[in-house]
């Protein structure tokens, strides 16, 4: 395998026709060209993180803290990527995070990630925040691999519901997301007073969903008792037109039906339990044979529990910095977590991943896959599905030659005596 050099080279080779990469390969020049491409909203949604956003520079500060330490001489020539996780064989250890609202970014949103995926063979996290119902996405899939993440309802029948209907959908695992059972503090979306799902966007698991229609109906039999009335202005009207534009039906219908603004305020009500504890999990094990991942991991502690309660494997992750200010980032959080876990379940890390060096650093450090998320968002927004496609296979490509270069034939051969740290 050598996706590092043939990517190069279908890259140099274009340019001596006078054809450019789909998208900018630097960080930098995709954070910009990504930023020029969305609107003021979608830009604060996706790029923001909590408080000062503190947390989001840890995950990159530890990753800048490490560095490889190459190895010469090692015949290198051929390299395999493929990493086993729960079974399957993926051809590389780089998967497609769940990101939520992706009709901010794009409009085939969750289609164009799933094409990407799909092209690359790389799992795909379906997101329960997703723009399009998992059937769908699946079915635009076809036997690609793909995992689902869960967001635990204060329903057990939705959450239920969920998981069987991702089951039926082809996923290979459950991701249950820990972190978000309240919405962190985020300025930038603060300051702008904008939350996407008040506009109906990013839940249309939701709206798909038979529990969850079951569940509006109800609320329109038996309305609770009524708040103040919304105030009658142009941005009041430009919500009940995206309300009824966003959810399933003709558009004409919704905006006269009381469904779509119950349907939100269901969801509103729904969406996550703050009194989920470890015991919560055997209800899920009942009712799944799936392996199922705990993602938002970020104590050695946790992830003893999660051995102890029969957990298949975890996510470290701190939300990209989306939910706690100040946190530890999730690369420095890792090598304690790896050593406590000591390989009786796959690690995955998450959070501030941007290149194929980074993937190869989390492997030596203890992990056996890592989540991108925001990189391949950024590529969606300048250019769909083949700008999301070329910022995976750009990292995967990089990925590959960074083990060549260190010395290195596979994932598995990467671990601490590949790193070393500034004070050294």
């Amino acid at each position: 395998m050598n996706v590092g050099r043939d990517t190069q080279s279908a890259i140099y080779r274009a340019g001596a026709q006078g054809g450019m990469p789909v998208v900018p390969v630097s960080w930098e020049a995709l954070e910009s060209a990504a930023r020029r491409a969305m609107s003021p909203a979608a830009w604060a949604y996706v790029a923001g993180s909590s408080g000062a956003e503190v947390t989001a520079a840890n995950n990159r500060a530890a990753f800048d803290a490490v560095h490889l330490v190459p190895r010469v001489l090692r015949d290198v020539s051929t390299r395999d990527l493929s990493v086993e996780l729960f079974g399957h064989r993926y051809p590389s250890p780089v998967i497609a995070a769940p990101v939520g609202v992706l009709e901010l970014v794009h409009p085939d949103a969750d289609l164009a990630i799933a094409d990407a995926a799909a092209s690359l063979g790389i799992p795909y996290v379906l997101s329960s925040q997703a723009s399009v119902p998992v059937e769908t996405v699946a079915a635009r899939m076809g036997d690609s691999p793909r995992w689902f993440q869960l967001y635990w309802s204060s329903n057990d029948d939705l959450v239920e519901s969920f998981v069987s209907r991702a089951e039926s959908s082809g996923a290979q695992a459950i991701v249950v997301t820990l972190d978000t059972h309240m919405l962190g503090w985020r300025p930038r979306d603060l300051d702008i007073a904008y939350l996407p799902f008040i506009r109906a966007q990013g839940i249309a698991q939701y709206t798909s969903d038979p529990v969850f229609g079951r569940l509006v109906a109800e609320r329109l039999a038996s309305p609770p008792a009524p708040g103040p009335k919304p105030r009658i202005t142009p941005t009041t009207i430009r919500t009940l037109i995206e309300m009824s534009r966003n959810h399933p039906g003709r558009f004409g219908s919704n905006l006269r039906s009381p469904v779509p603004r119950a349907a939100v305020e269901t969801f509103l009500d729904v969406f996550s339990r703050s009194s989920l504890t470890w015991e919560n999990l055997s209800f899920l094990r009942d009712r799944t044979s799936l392996p199922i991942l705990l993602k938002g991991i970020q104590h050695p502690d946790d992830a003893a529990l999660a051995l102890d309660h029969g957990i298949d494997g975890i996510v470290v992750s701190n939300h990209a910095g989306r939910q706690i200010d100040g946190a530890i980032g999730s690369f420095a959080a890792l090598p304690a977590i790896a050593e406590r876990v000591g390989g009786r379940m796959p690690v995955v890390l998450d959070s501030g991943v941007r290149s194929g060096s980074d993937v190869a650093k989390a492997l030596a450090r203890g992990a056996d896959a890592v989540l991108v998320g925001r990189p391949y968002v950024y590529g969606m927004a300048v250019a769909g599905a083949a700008g999301a496609e070329a910022v995976l296979r750009n990292i995967i490509a990089e990925f590959d030659l960074v083990l060549g270069l260190t010395g290195h034939r596979s994932p598995s051969e990467l671990g601490p005596e590949s790193l070393g740290t500034l004070e050294q």
